[in-house]
């Protein structure tokens, strides 16, 4: 079965800031974020030997999620210049590798991940999501699955539906449902206040679904909990939009040309600039991953 690894380039950029001291080449150039997200990434591919690839970013661009929610992630701090700096470094390294990327003004990451990943589930591809961020379970399901890079990016944790249900409480499908009703502080939405996300997890088990929990508020037994849900009904919906990852973004994408076997020549010149010599040589002096047979080429494929 061909194996595509779909990755989360601002997840993993986040992940490496946080993750790592503030590396610097010698003359001052920071590069924390692109030696861990090159380290993330090699040792994602070396496990899983994906044979087509792709990293979607997002862009400085307002979405369609800051028009329902003007506050939508208004409380996340400012980016430091560290990081911004670095936003190219990655990007460069890509074109370097020749890995394809890909954003789009309007949509975040995820909802790019979502639109390529409900499309070749079918297909019979295996997809791996590379993320950090939790959002991103709920796209989980049979032949689809997330890696999350664990501390100090050394293991990674492999999320199957039953994973999803054991951290979460809820199953991937009913993620939006359960951000709808508990909200998310670190998206600055709030839900249906007053209901935590425990409570969250057995309105949800009890009435399986969103619609489920509101077409029987008025036979709930709990006063409070009823209360709560009524005078919230607005919040709860655009929360459940918010939350919900987009699965049909316009989309030009071609299977072929994310065709991946290795990491090309070129990035090792580029790395050398940025004084990284242990991951050039984690990368191109130890034994490589074994090119598998380039599939019969696919037609472009166009998603609505």
């Amino acid at each position: 079965m061909e194996k595509l690894l779909l990755v989360d380039g601002n997840a993993l950029m986040h992940r490496a800031y946080h993750a790592l001291p503030p590396f610097k080449t010698s003359t001052g150039v920071p590069t924390n974020i692109l030696f861990g997200f090159l380290s993330m990434l090699h040792k994602c591919i070396v496990d899983f030997q994906p044979n087509h690839l792709l990293v979607c970013f997002d862009t400085p661009a307002r979405t369609f999620r800051n028009d329902l929610l003007e506050s939508y992630q208004a409380q996340r701090p400012k980016i430091d210049d560290d990081f911004i700096v670095q936003i190219p470094f990655v990007k460069k390294a890509l074109d370097a590798a020749k890995i394809i990327h890909m954003e789009k003004d309007g949509f975040e990451a995820d909802d790019l991940i979502g639109t390529i990943t409900h499309h070749y589930k079918k297909n019979g591809i295996q997809v791996f999501i590379l993320s950090g961020d939790k959002d991103i379970l709920q796209l989980v399901e049979q032949n689809i699955f997330v890696i999350s890079p664990q501390i100090g990016f050394a293991k990674t944790k492999v999320y199957t539906p039953l994973e999803v249900k054991e951290k979460m409480g809820v199953d991937p499908s009913q993620i939006p449902d359960y951000k709808a009703i508990a909200g998310d502080p670190s998206d600055n939405y709030i839900g249906a206040k007053g209901i935590g996300p425990k409570t969250t997890v057995k309105l949800l088990n009890e009435y399986k679904s969103l619609d489920g929990i509101l077409s029987h508020i008025q036979s709930m037994e709990n006063e409070k909990i009823k209360k709560i849900l009524q005078s919230n009904l607005d919040n709860i919906q655009v929360a459940k939009k918010l939350a919900t990852i987009v699965k049909d973004v316009p989309l030009e994408f071609d299977l072929e040309k994310t065709h991946f076997s290795w990491f090309h020549e070129d990035l090792k010149e580029y790395l050398v600039r940025f004084e990284m010599n242990s991951i050039i040589k984690r990368i191109f002096e130890r034994k490589q991953i074994q090119t598998q047979i380039k599939p019969e080429p696919k037609p472009q494929m166009t998603l609505f």
